[in-house]
């Protein structure tokens, strides 16, 4: 989509570097040129607001890594004077702890929109999968970090969780043993965890790259779910249009993310993870962070513990199957009454998991885990069934007739376009 890039340096000097290393050429045929449909939302903006906060955890993670010491003697009391010794070592802390949650609440309202809108259909099947792979990466490097505190949840989650992977038949001690580097959570388990929580950031980032490269060679979808066909009357230009839009998203995003820094700073979190961890102490309700608790749920639902594994997995390995699952021709939910329908029952399920993830597994907890993980799966099952017989609504010839059919101007559309034109 992106296409050759028609820039030219002004000066002698920029012709000359642009010949050998055409960076300027690249960047203005990608991030200003580019040709974006006019009907994107502000869901489209959850891009822009996850590359900030990607940044933002990688640069507050390399500086606390400076002051951090990844010994189970010394990683908790080493925490404690970051936040009181370090200069503004209270805030880097409190930074990266929610930017982790607040990275995870844009990353469920981008692939939200992407499931709804058909961003996963053809041609961009590659840049959907690529999109599962940074969200395991990111669940990866996000447990590994909640380990490093060392408090009492950190610990006894790192055990659970570690423990899961014994179930796997025939090499899941050897997997276990592994992550542990021993035969008990130790400090070979803290060393290995900080390694890797300081790498995958940085997978993570090059993974994104690939993502964004594929999103500029098919170009991006949009609420109406049809291709570009006249750039000059479905699309305009990334800058300043889309620039502009993105901004004013991330500084609304970063309002909300400041608001939890400095006046909610340990909302998300749990109090036991301000007490050094115990091995011989165990707390009373072991529950992981907020994001994970959908698919704790899912493990927990399910009576058999190799089954309970298999469930959770498959819960998000799923996800990289979709563009195969839904036959449906249209890509946009917008015009898909009965995927609508389901669409918002799964986001209900997702909360309704999350919710119960969070809960003692007991009594009716347990049932409610079952029914909700059983619809879970059934919302992909039903996907193929939905594409064959569903009767969708008409969908619009072009992105200029989806605008007007919405009460768009199509003499401001043509003002816009003469604008764009030398």
């Amino acid at each position: 989509m992106s296409g050759p890039s028609t820039y030219v340096p002004a000066s002698a000097i920029g012709r000359w570097f642009e010949s050998r290393l055409p960076i300027m050429g690249l960047v203005h045929s990608s991030f200003i040129a580019y040709p974006t449909p006019r009907n994107l939302n502000y869901f489209w903006t959850f891009g822009a607001i996850l590359s900030v906060m990607l940044g933002a955890q990688i640069i507050t993670g390399i500086v606390l890594a400076m002051h951090y010491t990844p010994h189970t003697s010394m990683a908790f009391q080493s925490v404690e004077h970051i936040m009181r010794d370090v200069n503004w070592g209270w805030f880097l802390r409190y930074a990266h702890a929610n930017g982790a949650s607040m990275f995870f609440v844009a990353v469920y309202i981008h692939m939200f929109r992407g499931l709804y809108y058909g961003s996963y259909k053809a041609p961009r099947e590659v840049l959907w999968i690529l999109g599962v792979i940074i969200f395991l990466l990111m669940m990866a490097t996000a447990f590994m970090g909640y380990v490093l505190p060392w408090g009492q949840m950190s610990f006894w989650g790192a055990k659970v969780i570690t423990s899961l992977f014994s179930a796997i038949p025939y090499v899941g001690d050897s997997i276990t043993t592994l992550l542990w580097g021993g035969y008990s959570v130790d400090n070979p388990t803290l060393n290995r965890f900080f390694s890797l929580h300081y790498l995958l950031p940085f997978m993570i980032a090059g993974v994104v790259v690939l993502h964004i490269w594929a999103l500029h060679v098919v170009g991006q979808n949009n609420p109406a779910g049809v291709d570009i066909k006249d750039v000059t009357r479905d699309a305009v230009a990334f800058t300043p249009y889309a620039t502009i839009k993105d901004s004013f998203a991330v500084v609304v995003f970063m309002i909300v993310y400041c608001w939890f820094i400095f006046y909610m700073p340990n909302y998300l979190g749990h109090a036991d993870n301000y007490i050094d961890a115990n091995p011989l102490a165990t707390p009373a309700h072991i529950v992981p962070e907020w994001y994970f608790l959908p698919f704790y749920a899912i493990l927990r639902a399910i009576p058999s513990k190799l089954g309970g594994v298999l469930c959770m997995f498959g819960s998000i390995a799923v996800l990289a199957f979709l563009p195969w699952l839904d036959t449906s021709r249209v890509r946009s939910g917008a015009f898909r009454p009965v995927f609508k329908v389901l669409f918002w029952l799964f986001v209900l399920v997702c909360i309704g998991l999350g919710y119960l993830g969070a809960q003692p597994a007991e009594g009716g907890y347990v049932i409610a885990s079952r029914l909700f993980t059983a619809l879970y799966f059934l919302f992909f099952i039903s996907l193929p069934f939905i594409g064959w017989f569903e009767t969708t609504k008409p969908v619009p010839a072009t992105i200029a007739d989806a605008i007007l059919a919405k009460g768009g101007s199509a003499a401001a559309m043509a003002g816009a376009a003469a604008h764009e034109k030398p």
